[in-house]
């Protein structure tokens, strides 16, 4: 009981959602950084503005030069989520990115069956990415992902791993318009099994990431010193039906388990926009879960971004702000960049 009430916790603890949204590996699919969380994460085409691989490994490529990002994020209910990122371009046509998210629970009240405290427990989740891009021609890139993710739970319960590939694409129209295209968390699937928890009465499953597909445009204006962004995704995964009954079986009754295999899809719209008013400052906003079943399930954001040069290097600090869906409050988030 107390392995399924942290389950639950956690699932809770980045932002509340619709049943489909509730899948494995949740965090992992808030967005990177402050910037593309104040973007509303619609950057799958981003190819002006040192979007993180993260979106698609296919925008690798275009970074404009080695960085080092760090973000964290200001949330309630004792949860944590942070980010980092090295980013560098493989001249003349290549680029690669390596980065680390660690969501977390604090401070969760561990309770028995009687209602009395058993003791205080914390969650941990991890995902570590690398991504590879290359220009093919002179309009299109490819890129390929590799994610390693790892959830902790309680110290019984095994750490749960297990890999994902992510494949991407973009392509240049003209000189102001980009799309792209993007599909993540193949193969990737948490397996879980309490035996050490319940002994006998444990059990083992198996819960899939949801398959995405996401793709959008990126348009750039007022002679680039202005982009609006915008990106459709569509989400897939399987889950695992349980339901009990009670039979009769040799004239007694007895708890008969019944399983049933779901295809669960769902899908979300997301608009951004970034306009830079001077050299070292930009203002950015966006919306995201458009169309995400319930009118309190949208996140809109905002941010900025201030750049001071510091020696030879070239210091970029951000804020973001994003409105939590169902009264969870709003989430802060503060990055620094450093352009090496």
């Amino acid at each position: 009981m107390t392995c399924r009430l942290l389950c639950l916790s956690l699932l809770a603890v980045l932002g509340t959602a619709e049943v489909q949204a509730q899948a494995a590996g949740m965090f992992s699919r808030l967005g990177f950084g402050a910037r593309g969380i104040a973007m509303s994460n619609a950057l799958v085409a981003d190819a002006f503005g040192d979007a993180s691989p993260y979106y698609n490994p296919a925008l690798a490529p275009f970074t404009s030069r080695q960085h080092l990002e760090a973000s964290a994020a200001f949330l309630s209910f004792d949860r944590e989520l942070q980010f980092l990122q090295f980013a560098a371009p493989l001249r003349p046509r290549a680029g690669i990115a390596a980065g680390l998210i660690h969501a977390g629970v604090g401070d969760i009240d561990g309770r028995d069956l009687s209602g009395y405290h058993t003791d205080t427990y914390s969650t941990d989740e991890f995902a570590f990415f690398l991504a590879f891009g290359t220009r093919i021609g002179a309009r299109a890139s490819v890129g390929v992902g590799l994610q390693l993710f790892r959830s902790d739970y309680v110290a019984l319960l095994d750490p749960a791993m297990t890999i994902g590939i992510d494949l991407g694409l973009t392509v240049r129209l003209t000189e102001a318009l980009r799309l792209g295209l993007a599909v993540d968390d193949l193969l990737a699937r948490y397996t879980w099994d309490t035996s050490a928890l319940y002994d006998d009465s444990g059990t083992s499953a198996t819960d899939a990431f949801p398959v995405r597909l996401r793709i959008g445009g990126a348009y750039r204006l007022m002679e680039g010193r202005a982009q609006i962004v915008a990106e459709y995704e569509s989400r897939v995964r399987t889950a695992e039906l349980r339901t009990a009954r009670i039979d009769l079986i040799g004239g007694l009754p007895r708890p008969v388990a019944q399983t049933q295999d779901l295809r669960l899809h769902d899908a979300r719209l997301r608009l951004g926009a970034e306009v830079r008013l001077a050299e070292p400052f930009a203002l950015r906003a966006g919306i995201d879960r458009i169309g995400d079943g319930a009118v309190d399930a949208a996140m809109p954001s905002a941010g900025f971004m201030v750049e001071q040069a510091v020696g030879r290097l070239l210091a970029r600090a951000e804020y973001t702000v994003v409105r939590q869906p169902y009264g969870t409050g709003a989430m802060h988030l503060l990055a620094l960049r450093l352009f090496l």
